[in-house]
């Protein structure tokens, strides 16, 4: 008799993020149903299992889905990202990432289904007192990006408090980059906002230039310092997060970075060197909601879901999102 497949249901996972992690999945033997409006994902990106195209706010097609596929477990990634848009439209993020995110747990508490592994992000620490940060720190963040995310996770934690039935693990990501060493998956967003992303384009001469926004931050050099963390070795903590929720492992939050972290400057300078072009930089003001440096405390994850990060190397992430940048050139996606 086969062995029997968990079957994981991933919203957002034709998403940058959620596609390496239905990759990983795949790769594990997992029976993986991906549910995303396309809004800023790609069919092309799902590599594994079905897609279901719909969104959360569609409540009689969430229980269809969770009714038909009876998760063992539920990732979720669907959700609006980019700290600027989030200032100038807040109702969308706190829609968006935290009414949503209560309608997938209060269809995943009628139907059963008591696992979850949310999505977070570092911008819940907000300007924090001291870097590396840890997990302990205080959720203070400073934009509504981080606050729709921080209060997602509040729900989860007194969900799983109020129910023994529900369990959930939170990753807080820090920079998140790179893209499949396969060349089949990578960040294709249609309005790209991540820097190493942006650097590349203007490599290739799709941007005039890289902004650089904000010199004048209490770092060395000026600019923000980021701790930036590659997509597959994200996406290995996942599967680790998964094994831990299925192993009957507790509620808990891990922070995803690698303990330290590159400036602005550094990483343009980096992405000229992977590239060997010397595209135009432009220094301009501050972006509202960017704290000065956000580097992550990874102890914990390391010790309790024993994560071991392969690609801790900023060369070799850029190189490999450089790859991905001149592959969609090609058209290969």
């Amino acid at each position: 008799m086969d062995p029997v497949k968990e079957r994981v249901l991933v919203t957002g996972g034709a998403g940058y993020i959620g596609s390496h992690v239905v990759k990983a999945l795949g790769a594990k033997g997992c029976d993986v149903l991906t549910y995303d409006n396309l809004s800023t994902g790609n069919r092309w990106a799902v590599l594994h299992g079905g897609l279901i195209e719909g969104d959360l706010s569609d409540v009689e097609r969430l229980r269809s889905v969770f009714r038909d596929f009876r998760p063992d477990a539920v990732m979720h990634f669907a959700a609006s990202i980019v700290v600027p848009e989030s200032v100038q439209e807040p109702l969308k993020y706190y829609r968006n990432n935290s009414v949503n995110a209560i309608t997938l747990c209060e269809v995943m508490r009628e139907l059963g289904a008591g696992k979850l592994i949310f999505s977070s992000t570092a911008a819940v620490y907000g300007i924090p007192e001291t870097n590396p940060v840890a997990e302990t720190a205080p959720m203070k963040p400073i934009n509504p990006y981080g606050s729709s995310k921080m209060m997602t996770e509040c729900v989860l934690k007194d969900l799983s408090s109020a129910e023994d039935t529900f369990r959930y693990v939170s990753l807080r990501y820090f920079n998140v980059a790179g893209a499949d060493r396969g060349g089949r998956i990578g960040q294709a967003y249609r309005e790209a906002t991540h820097l190493i992303t942006r650097a590349l384009k203007a490599a290739k001469g799709e941007l005039d230039e890289l902004l650089i926004f904000g010199t004048d931050y209490p770092t060395p050099d000026g600019t923000c310092i980021r701790d930036y963390i590659d997509v597959e070795d994200l996406a290995e903590a996942h599967i680790l997060a998964l094994n831990y929720l299925l192993g009957n492992g507790e509620s808990d939050v891990f922070n995803c970075g690698y303990g330290h972290g590159y400036s602005v400057r550094e990483v343009v300078a980096a992405a000229k060197r992977v590239t060997g072009t010397d595209f135009s930089v432009k220094e301009t003001d501050r972006r509202e909601g960017d704290p000065p440096a956000l580097v992550a405390g990874s102890s914990k994850i390391r010790d309790r879901l024993g994560w071991r990060p392969r690609r801790d190397d900023l060369d070799d992430i850029i190189k490999s999102a450089w790859e991905w940048e001149n592959r969609l050139d090609r058209g290969k996606c």
